[in-house]
C-alpha cells in the first residue's frame, strides 16, 4: 500500500489536492516569471490610471470654468450679445 497517497473518494477534493500540489511544486521550482509579469502589469496599469485621472481632472476643470462663464453671461445679459 502506498502511504504517500491519501485515500479520498471525493472527486472535487481530490482535484483540489492535485491542483494545490502542482502550485506548491511550481513555487518550489522557482517559476516566478508569471509573478514578475503580474507586477509589470500592475505598474503599467497604475501609470495608465494616473494618466487617465489627470486628463479627466483637467477636462473637468476646463468644463467647469467654461460653464461658470456661460452662466455668468446668461445671468448678466441685457439683451445685447456683445457682452459675452
Amino acid at each position: 500500500m502506498n502511504m504517500n497517497r491519501l485515500q479520498i473518494s471525493n472527486p472535487p477534493l481530490e482535484f483540489m489536492i492535485i491542483y494545490l500540489r502542482g502550485r506548491v511544486d511550481r513555487l518550489r521550482k522557482g517559476d516566478m516569471s508569471r509573478g514578475a509579469s503580474a507586477v509589470e502589469w500592475v505598474v503599467i496599469s497604475a501609470i495608465v490610471v494616473g494618466i487617465v485621472a489627470f486628463v479627466g481632472f483637467t477636462i473637468k476643470n476646463a468644463l467647469k470654468d467654461k460653464s461658470t462663464k456661460v452662466g455668468n453671461c446668461i445671468s448678466s445679459s441685457n439683451g445685447d450679445s456683445s457682452d459675452c
